[in-house]
């Protein structure tokens, strides 16, 4: 492909943007098909992906390859004209953002409808910009294709490159575009990708903690508990898009972090109704990808609205948490809104240890994410939860712990024979799990169980995270029922 056009468009040359962490932006309006070639380019299905235009908000970023090239892509919301302060005009500067951070501009347009009286204008944003344009002409598989590939010269962009995101075609031709802007030498000092991590949350020890690693935190909560605005506030810039309009995130977005030296990947997530409530299929898709980021995570920050806390949604997200294994914080939002600040902690805390049992001693931090309040109170509350999340304790001091809790409360007889427990380990961490070992442990009542890991919460210092309490039966040899 003949780039010579587009580099003298954009005044550039191939040197001054070639460099180890190239940044890709896909640009356009909506429905192209720029979040399908970022799923493509990135290897998995992150953006959400529907029919309709303007699925995409936030922009989101990935780790990009395409055959040899590895480089940072992004994908942003669909241009439209619009008023600044409208969500549509805050869309299209998050898009613009896009477009100043990057080396390369994408500008897709759909071969099969052709150019339309929207492409001409933000083809002249994009050559306006300075950077390098490559002319994307997606959806231009077979012969429907074949007049918007002619149309799109008129934009004088240089020449169009023929592809499908959808089927992969015109993959070489992309890959011969964009290798001049790209270094191909691996990034030695770069990040581990996304997928490298995936299953860290779920079966570490304390001797698989990283320092270094960034620790994996995910914020879920009800539309319009303010998610996008608090982590905005943290990073210190306007990275997620924010308005007063219920429901504005609808993808996952990941962003990278530091407080106090400690690495940290924040996830914002979608806000999560009652599932009664859901019946769109984008709003299924959307609620489905914070399910994979809760479970992705290692912390999850349940945010409260502080004027309206604890509604039953707010105590299904929490159980939701809790039954994945992750350790849970409680954030409640909007505290500058409260007037008897004192009053309420107390009486919410009180509430959390009636309505919480499953995370008896959860940390509750009050914070203004629209104010920058309780940040630091959170993020304490954050690290402490996980480093609780890791605890492990000594076989020794867990049986005799056992011996005085058995000796106090011993458990109950069935069907005239009484249970025996014999000792107690620790399983793994993260969460912490214990093997409880004896005879007839399976006609253990609930009861007990719970007297247990409450008893286990309170001696080892276990505030607020999962716990979970395995039985293991012991074999009797002379058992010819059993043998049988």
């Amino acid at each position: 492909m003949d780039l010579g056009s587009a580099l003298c468009v954009t005044g550039m040359m191939t040197e001054d943007v070639k460099r180890m962490t190239a940044i890709v932006a896909l640009i356009g309006r909506p429905n192209v098909g720029k979040s399908t070639l970022f799923n493509r380019l990135v290897g998995k299905k992150l953006a959400l992906v529907d029919d309709r235009p303007g699925v995409t908000r936030d922009r989101r970023e990935g780790d990009a390859s395409l055959g040899h090239l590895r480089f940072k892509v992004i994908d942003t919301a669909g241009l439209e004209e619009a008023d600044k302060d409208s969500l549509l005009g805050r869309m299209r500067a998050q898009t613009e953002t896009a477009i100043a951070q990057a080396d390369v501009v994408v500008f897709m347009i759909d071969a099969r409808l052709g150019l339309t009286p929207m492409d001409q204008p933000f083809a002249e944003l994009v050559r306006r910009s300075g950077k390098p344009v490559i002319l994307l002409a997606n959806k231009a598989e077979g012969k429907k294709g074949a007049d918007g590939i002619i149309d799109a010269y008129s934009l004088g962009l240089g020449d169009p490159v023929p592809f499908s995101a959808e089927h992969g075609e015109g993959t070489s031709d992309l890959l011969e575009a964009l290798a001049p802007f790209i270094d191909d030498e691996p990034d030695e000092d770069g990040e581990e990708s996304e997928a490298a991590w995936e299953n860290v949350a779920g079966e570490g020890t304390e001797e698989d903690i990283d320092p270094d690693r960034p620790l994996r935190v995910t914020i879920i909560g009800r539309p319009n508990a303010g998610k996008s605005t608090l982590v905005n506030r943290m990073i210190g810039e306007e990275r997620l898009l924010t308005g007063p309009e219920a429901g504005i995130t609808r993808d996952t977005i990941s962003v990278d972090w530091e407080w106090r030296g400690r690495k940290v990947k924040l996830f914002d997530t979608a806000g999560m109704r009652k599932r009664a409530r859901i019946e769109e299929k984008l709003e299924k898709l959307s609620v489905a990808d914070s399910l994979r980021a809760i479970r992705f995570a290692e912390v999850v920050v349940v945010l409260l609205d502080a004027t309206i806390p604890f509604e039953k949604q707010d105590l299904t997200l929490v159980d939701l948490t809790e039954r994945e294994g992750r350790a849970v914080v409680i954030g409640l939002n909007k505290w500058d809104l409260v007037a008897d600040k004192q009053g309420l902690l107390a009486e919410l805390k009180e509430k959390a240890n009636h309505l919480l049992a499953q995370v008896r001693g959860v940390p509750i931090i009050p914070l203004s994410g629209l104010a920058g309040e309780g940040i630091d109170r959170l993020m304490q509350g954050v690290f402490s939860a996980y480093e609780v999340w890791n605890r492990r304790v000594s076989t020794a001091r867990i049986n005799r712990w056992l011996e005085g809790v058995l000796s106090a409360h011993p458990p109950p007889a069935v069907a005239g024979r009484r249970i025996k427990i014999r000792y107690m380990t620790q399983a793994k961490a993260r969460p912490p799990t214990f093997a409880l070992f004896g005879n007839q442990l399976d006609h253990l009542p609930v009861s007990y169980t719970r007297y247990l890991v409450n008893n286990l919460r309170e001696a080892f210092e276990l505030p607020g995270t999962p716990i979970r309490l395995h039985t293991r039966g012991g074999h009797n040899p002379y058992d010819k029922e059993r043998k049988g």
